[in-house]
């Protein structure tokens, strides 16, 4: 090599940088919806067919078979959390997916959940 300056190489060093955009085609809006702990299931298979469904959409519905919460998703694709989120957004305005939010914090304030609690140490 002769230390000049070469546009491939500096390519091969961002490309991975790069590929997660070109997953979701340019988009980086997160969808809203779903939140890194919110679970999401498969409800329609893909037939490998299917127009505008990439080779990612095709690995989500085969992992959500039983149900996986979004930061499962994106660990197990080994991609960042931002982009399954995008390609989730895919799927569920398609019907692949369905997605059950957490439970809202005040629900988790619920007086009778404490109660419930208390009772069961108690009875220990």
């Amino acid at each position: 090599m002769s230390g000049q300056w070469n546009p491939e190489e500096e390519w091969l060093v961002d490309a991975p940088t790069i590929r997660p955009y070109v997953i979701a085609r340019g988009r980086t809006e997160a969808q809203d919806r779903f939140d890194l702990v919110s679970l999401v299931v498969t409800i329609r298979p893909t037939t490998g067919n299917e127009v505008g469904l990439d080779p990612e959409h095709q690995t989500i519905v085969r992992l959500c078979r039983r149900p996986l919460s979004v930061a499962e998703i994106a660990a197990r694709m080994d991609l960042p959390a931002g982009i399954v989120r995008v390609l989730l957004g895919d799927l569920y305005d398609r019907g692949y997916i369905a997605v059950q939010q957490p439970q809202p914090e005040t629900d988790m304030l619920d007086e009778r959940m404490y109660k419930a609690v208390l009772d069961g140490l108690r009875a220990l």
